[in-house]
């Protein structure tokens, strides 16, 4: 099977714990090289957050698990890169940011 390079993942998770920890514990799940953290919204009781988690063969349900064992939820999968390259995304013609 091929193995992942990168995730890009929307999580809402509480205020604690801090987006820092949230991101070091992420990073330790298997085959993980490292995890951006970006916080896109916060509310009284939770926080936004983009996760982009990137790696040699990323175990996927061991990221899940760790951000449910945070509390947190996966809101969507907005990128998965497989395969034995890590591939750039590039604009399309049919991309509303690019005309």
């Amino acid at each position: 099977m091929a193995p992942i390079r990168r995730l890009v993942l929307d999580v809402l998770k509480p205020h604690s714990p801090s987006t820092v920890e949230f991101a070091r514990e992420v990073a330790d799940a298997a085959g993980v090289a490292g995890v951006n953290a970006t916080l896109l919204e916060t509310d009284r009781e939770v926080q936004n957050l983009r996760l982009v988690v990137e790696g040699e063969a990323v175990d996927d349900d061991e990221v899940e698990r760790r951000i449910r064992d945070l509390g947190g939820t996966v809101h969507s999968v907005d990128e998965v890169v497989a395969g034995e390259t890590l591939v750039a995304y590039r604009d399309q013609p049919q991309d509303p940011s690019s005309s």
